[in-house]
């Protein structure tokens, strides 16, 4: 019996070309071509691909029909042919039409860099509820190009671009994908709405929580590891995290906190995907401090800091308290000094020096620690007592008469618990109930 498409595939690595179109618009905006291309490199590697060479055009705009130019067009499907390409992958966003188009001309499998993207979620979704906002990010980018992926859906779980929801028919029924989308939104509102129930609790209890933000490949997961013993997997690739990891990390005051790692952040990351993931970046909005890693040795660092600080922004977490955490001094030259110039609140560290994890312990513990206030408590009221051990290190405490006197370092975020709210004093004045 005949071998079928499908069964092999999975055991035939994609061959690629790559392929960039630097316009006169990427150019004003200042961005580094080269520099995304290496990231597409990258990506392609990360998706299992075996990548031959790259071609690059310059135009004013994109060719509403190909994309690129048709001449260009005959010299990837002359270098396609020479190098026994299977696939070109675009570093730009492709519409339907184009995709069609360069299909019918080339007999490639053509990929644009959010589909790749996509894609690598798509293998690295463990959870539900990644497995959830992977499949909806990739429907939700399908579904206006619907018409331009023949080839890509006929194969079926065939290598990259083609992993997770895959429809196997061009005439896939839109109102069956749209209605799958709708489904699988109830499903996210459902995981949200229990995100939301764990948040809460978290907050009413008191407990501290700070975030790792940053460009992927910055070394949060490692950090992740280092500091907590967490069992969690490392690799110097793209995306090693997507599903968020929280640990508890013991302060040196001894308090502690719960630390968050988080999927890393890349230019040009698909709408599709941060609107899927929404629901898991929103844990950087309940962070009292947010750690962000950045890659020191990385040559776009500048550029890289600026995608993390955008995404923040469009997740309302732009204004929230921020430590620079510089990583990799190890991989750095030596003007990685230069980076803590400026008076800016960052320290430069290696994950895996044990000195500098304790500057980071310290200079957190800092960050996360408040003023000393005085209480006087009645001393029936033993849930507002409890609640100011909860609140941040109790230094001293005495009884008189039917009051405890506390002095406590406090935590710097709100305290309330139960609608009510302990109100930092500098006098031993009662402590106010709300409600």
């Amino acid at each position: 019996m005949a071998t079928t498409t499908h069964e092999t595939r999975h055991e035939i690595q994609d061959k690629a070309i790559l392929v960039s179109l630097i316009t006169d618009e990427i150019k004003r905006g200042g961005s580094d071509p080269e520099h995304s291309l290496d990231e597409l490199v990258s990506l392609a590697e990360t998706a299992g691909v075996e990548v031959l060479s790259a071609i690059t055009q310059n135009r004013e705009t994109p060719d509403s029909r190909w994309f690129i130019g048709k001449g260009k067009v005959e010299e990837l499907r002359a270098a396609a042919d020479e190098l026994g390409a299977t696939t070109a992958i675009f570093d730009q966003e492709l519409s339907g039409a184009q995709v069609r188009n360069l299909e019918e001309a080339l007999d490639l499998k053509i990929i644009d860099r959010t589909q790749l993207i996509l894609d690598i979620f798509a293998g690295r979704a463990k959870t539900r509820e990644g497995i959830i906002q992977v499949e909806l990010a990739q429907l939700s980018y399908l579904l206006p190009r619907l018409v331009g992926h023949g080839k890509n859906l006929s194969r079926l779980g065939g290598g990259i671009g083609t992993r997770g929801p895959g429809e196997t028919k061009l005439e896939t029924d839109r109102r069956h994908i749209r209605d799958r989308i709708s489904d699988l939104k109830r499903q996210l509102e459902e995981v949200v709405r229990h995100r939301k129930l764990h948040r809460e609790r978290r907050k009413k209890s008191g407990v501290t929580q700070v975030a790792l933000v940053g460009y992927t490949n910055a070394g949060k997961s490692t950090l992740l590891r280092e500091l907590t013993a967490a069992d969690v997997y490392v690799e110097n690739q793209l995306f090693a995290t997507l599903d968020p990891t929280s640990r508890t990390w013991e302060l040196p005051s001894g308090k502690e906190i719960v630390l968050t790692d988080t999927v890393g952040f890349i230019q040009n990351l698909p709408h599709d995907l941060v609107a899927a993931f929404r629901a898991t970046l929103e844990e950087v909005n309940e962070a009292d401090l947010i750690l962000h890693v950045i890659d020191s040795s990385s040559p776009m660092r500048e550029e890289q800091i600026a995608v993390v600080g955008d995404i923040l922004t469009q997740l309302g977490a732009g204004d929230k308290p921020q430590l620079m955490v510089y990583n990799k001094k190890d991989l750095c030259s030596s003007d990685c000094r230069e980076l803590l110039a400026g008076g800016k609140e960052a320290l430069l560290i290696s994950a895996y020096d044990k000195e500098d994890l304790d500057r980071l312990s310290n200079a957190v513990q800092d960050k996360l620690t408040g003023d000393t206030k005085s209480f006087a408590i009645p001393a029936e009221r033993g849930d507002l007592i409890a609640l100011a051990y909860r609140c941040g290190e109790v230094l001293h405490q005495e009884a008189e008469e039917d009051l405890v006197k506390l002095t406590v370092q406090l935590n710097k975020h709100e305290f309330e618990v139960s609608g009510y709210k302990l109100e930092p004093f500098t006098s031993m004045d009662e402590i106010r109930t709300e409600g």
